[in-house]
């Protein structure tokens, strides 16, 4: 009878082993299966430029000197940035002046007016399912690359971005960050062409600092995605070789202009045609030494500012969006065209392809080269 019992609960206690070893092994595939879905949507750098897809900036407004309307164009609506997605850009890069609406030393507090603004003309975006860039945009007065300036402007860089990472910090992936715009040395023969060894090592400086003060406000800011820019944001060989990056941070995004070729793009006594072997050789070759340098590492590039001025030639300029969008997007690259509301044949820096008040395309050939999408004018 004893032996017959003790065979039963041998069974048993062989049954009930196998049964074990069957839920862990299926829990740990499950937990396996749930790691490998929780590492899939981590995006990575490469993968959100290619999300961004084409961009437009909404320049000369919360970037003018003291409000928002001073370079001419009107208040932002949340009606301009439903025009622009339906337009097809899926990036909206918003850059924003902060020198004029905050405090004295040591706290530089931001007016919160100004921050309640900047949050609702970013919300236009975000809630409309964009990916949005805010920056520090026109701050030359105090952002100095220079060894005699570096403390202070790093405490007051340090300051801006805690407050203004703090505002944001549970906004997801889709709000984008970006340090500095095109720090140099104004007036400089050295200005737009690479720097000197100096203000290249206080531009990486100033960027780790931006960095820290992001990281260290937590929450989604712990690994939001940031935008760093090269000296002068240029794309010359001598500032993308200058560049470091911020504690090897995998989450960092390069941030670079690049109006090409320069004759035709800004030069507005330049020529007004564009498409020869020469013209696409010089968009290639600065295209691929951006990727060499820092697609082929894991890092996306957003070119935050591209575009070429109105001479009257609609068509050539069509031609250059459409070339450089796509070089672009073949090279893990972002590209975003500088739109400052300025659009009158011959002016200067007549970049604009968007009106403002009137919520029309004043160059809707171009908006078709840069997205795919017909609009009318």
């Amino acid at each position: 009878m004893f032996r017959r019992l003790f065979s039963k609960v041998k069974i048993l206690f062989l049954a009930l082993t196998l049964l074990g070893t069957y839920l862990t092994l299926n829990l740990n595939t499950v937990v396996a299966t749930n790691n490998t879905k929780t590492k899939t949507k981590k995006i990575t750098s490469l993968q959100i430029v290619k999300n961004m897809k084409v961009g437009l900036d909404l320049g000369n407004s919360l970037d003018s000197p003291f409000n928002e309307t001073d370079w001419g164009n009107p208040k932002t609506t949340k009606s301009m940035i439903t025009k622009i997605k339906q337009a097809g850009f899926n990036t909206v890069r918003i850059p924003i002046t902060w020198n004029s609406h905050i405090g004295p030393a040591p706290d530089y507090t931001i007016d919160n007016a100004w921050l309640d603004r900047v949050q609702e003309v970013v919300n236009y975006a975000y809630d409309n399912h964009m990916y949005v860039i805010i920056n520090l945009h026109h701050e030359d007065s105090w952002l100095i690359p220079t060894y005699a300036n570096k403390d202070a402007a790093t405490a007051e860089l340090t300051k801006l971005w805690t407050q203004i990472s703090n505002r944001f910090k549970n906004y997801n992936d889709s709000l984008i960050f970006e340090t500095m715009n095109e720090p140099r040395l104004i007036g400089t023969p050295e200005e737009w062409y690479g720097g000197t060894s100096e203000a290249r090592d206080v531009v990486n400086s100033y960027n780790l600092a931006a960095v820290n003060a992001i990281r260290d406000t937590g929450a989604k800011n712990s690994s939001r995605f940031i935008m760093i820019p090269t000296y002068a944001a240029s794309s010359d060989k001598i500032s993308i070789n200058g560049l470091k990056i911020p504690n090897n941070d995998k989450k960092i995004l390069i941030s670079l202009h690049a109006y090409i070729p320069y004759n035709f793009a800004m030069n507005v006594n330049g020529t007004s045609s564009w498409g020869s072997a020469k013209d696409k050789k010089e968009l290639d070759s600065t295209l691929n030494a951006i990727y060499k340098k820092f697609g082929k590492k894991g890092y996306g590039v957003v070119i935050g500012e591209f575009a070429s001025v109105n001479k009257n030639n609609e068509n050539q300029r069509a031609s250059l969006a459409k070339y450089y969008v796509s070089a672009a997007k073949k090279r893990s690259i972002a590209p975003i065209w500088w739109d400052n509301g300025v659009y009158s044949s011959g002016a200067k820096d007549s970049y604009g392809i968007f009106n403002r008040n009137t919520l029309r395309w004043e160059c809707p050939k171009i908006v078709h080269a840069l997205t795919g999408l017909k609009v009318k004018k």
